[in-house]
């Protein structure tokens, strides 16, 4: 059977009637998730602020890292227009969610569906470019999230100059809107840094700089296990992973370990991902137990030697 054989046979997975009844979006279960994603920044937020003046606030600056870097999950969803019901609620919330990370939602749109089209190919999956660590030493690298900061500074600079080198993906008639939607992101950057210096106020530093460094590692770790070791084919069953997760990651990543069913089926929005996963779970390969087992996997499979990829 070849790989686009496997890929046409995984979508009857589900029945038409099922496939339909999954893939109903709505808004009011997208703002209750962001509700409840919102609010524990709020309470990260207070404990931060608690907390100044002691050593406590580092524990807690690492706590609004990590929910401000899973806001990449409230992204993710965004752009496959599945978080909510409403095309203009989805491009607002994702615009706004992927500030924290410098991450531009209306570039990464056309980036993360190249993802789709071409997953796992070496040659077109922009994912793979640079590609997955190959040693011990890249591994590490990759983790650190100093290649990830290098990379946004970059792309932003790019992109705002209207420089799409490397990104063949984002259609031409694309391009004027993801100059203007970077250029505004930008602008609130400057914005938000200006005022707070004309202010002397540190807020970005404790509430929104410090935290996105201490939480971006594991957020890094955490994308290292969606196709890391997986297939580098077509075939959908086959080069994805799914992560039986602990339902507190499953919450603040949108129920993004699901990851199968979610390339499978792209359509399903992130609340319906748990009842396609109880309907296929059979017939998925790559089902890991955890992220750090995971983890622990990919970097022994690794080579020793020192290296990095930046």
């Amino acid at each position: 059977m070849t790989d686009a054989s496997v890929n046409r046979s995984s979508h009857r997975l589900v029945s038409p009637a099922d496939l339909k009844a999954l893939s109903q979006r709505s808004d009011a279960r997208g703002l209750a998730r962001l509700a409840l994603h919102a609010g524990l920044i709020g309470l990260s937020s207070y404990a931060i602020w608690h907390t100044q003046g002691t050593l406590w606030v580092l524990p807690a600056m690492l706590v609004q890292g990590l929910f401000l870097v899973t806001l990449f999950a409230t992204i993710h969803e965004t752009v496959h227009y599945t978080a909510f019901r409403s095309r203009w609620l989805n491009e607002a919330v994702g615009w706004l969610a992927a500030l924290p990370s410098m991450l531009n939602s209306t570039y990464y749109k056309h980036f993360h569906h190249a993802h789709h089209r071409h997953t796992q190919d070496p040659a077109r999956d922009p994912e793979l470019t640079p590609p997955p660590p190959a040693t011990r030493g890249e591994f590490w690298w990759r983790i650190t999230a100093i290649p990830y900061w290098i990379g946004r500074f970059r792309s932003l600079g790019k992109l705002a100059a209207g420089n799409f080198k490397g990104a063949d993906f984002v259609p031409e008639k694309a391009k004027p809107e993801v100059v203007r939607s970077v250029r505004l992101m930008i602008a609130a950057y400057a914005l938000a840094l200006g005022s707070a210096v004309a202010l002397g106020n540190a807020w970005p530093v404790f509430y929104w700089i410090v935290p996105v460094v201490l939480g971006q590692p594991f957020l890094r770790a955490y994308l290292l296990t969606e196709h890391t070791g997986c297939s580098e084919d077509s075939n959908g069953l086959t080069n994805t992973r799914t992560t039986l997760a602990a339902w507190p990651v499953r919450l603040l990543m949108w129920n993004m370990p699901f990851h199968v069913e979610h390339h499978l089926y792209p359509s399903i929005p992130f609340h319906a991902l748990p009842a396609l996963h109880g309907k296929i779970r059979g017939e998925l390969v790559h089902v890991a137990p955890g992220y750090l087992p995971t983890l622990r996997s990919i970097h022994a499979e690794l080579g020793a030697a020192p290296g990095r990829a930046a």
